[in-house]
């Protein structure tokens, strides 16, 4: 048995969220620092520049981590890859070069805890209940997830959104059950959340980090014609119609 005081509020660090079996712990100060470096660490914290960590505890259940970042692992926790094959280790790291994901991320399961290494980016806690089960995400976004939740790489339905959309033609999937922790470029405050009930969203621009993959995604003139468009200053926007869920971060 081991006792850790991982969850404890301390002067340096709190938890900030929890969903599921995944905690995030935020440093609220860097207190190793020396002369040289204190009056940085200090500006970065009053700005909300700070680390955060993510404990998964595990009760006969499993994660699955992006490929290095797991940092500490109490327990009996057992840690396999998510290679089936030759042709599956082929497949994944064709898979890998279109998008900016590890070909490998390495399952966690058993009993205890895995703690993952500290970021400086925001961290989401994101059901896939509220997706529609199923999330695509912008490249480089994925951190960890619940071993029932499962990854795919989407390309575009459509040539105008992979040309056009500045989503980029391949994008990751996750689908299934749980949770996904994820690292967002802004906070969670910034984030505009939009939920479309057989309607329509149109941003001008690359804004959207996630949306729900039930979501149509095209890219389409502002107005009706191409001088109207032209006229307004918006040019094209990405539109996505349906039922579902966008993540926006609107000063990203």
């Amino acid at each position: 048995m081991i006792n850790t005081n991982v969850y404890s509020q301390t002067q340096a660090r709190k938890v900030i969220n929890q969903n599921g079996c995944f905690t995030v712990i935020e440093y609220q100060k860097d207190l190793s620092v020396v002369p040289g470096t204190a009056q940085t660490a200090y500006f970065m914290s009053q700005m909300g520049v700070r680390k955060r960590q993510v404990i998964a505890a595990l009760n006969n259940q499993g994660v699955i981590l992006q490929a290095g970042a797991m940092q500490i692992t109490t327990g009996s926790v057992d840690i396999s890859t998510n290679v089936k094959g030759a042709g599956d280790l082929l497949k994944k790291i064709v898979s890998s070069k279109v998008t900016s994901e590890s070909a490998i991320k390495p399952r966690y399961f058993g009993t205890g805890c895995v703690i993952l290494e500290p970021t400086y980016r925001y961290i989401l806690l994101e059901d896939l209940a509220k997706w529609n089960g199923a999330m695509t995400i912008e490249d480089g976004m994925f951190l960890a997830c619940n071993d029932t939740v499962q990854m795919q790489v989407t390309a575009r339905s459509n040539f105008s959104s992979a040309a056009l959309g500045g989503e980029g033609m391949f994008n990751n999937t996750l689908y299934g059950t749980g949770i996904a922790v994820l690292e967002s470029p802004v906070p969670a405050e910034e984030l505009l959340i939009f939920d479309l009930d057989n309607d329509t969203l149109k941003i001008d621009g690359n804004m959207a980090i996630a949306w729900s993959q039930s979501l149509n995604f095209t890219v389409e003139k502002s107005t009706r014609s191409l001088i109207g468009s032209a006229a307004s200053g918006e040019g094209l926007v990405n539109v996505y119609r349906g039922t579902g869920r966008v993540l926006v971060a609107p000063v990203a």
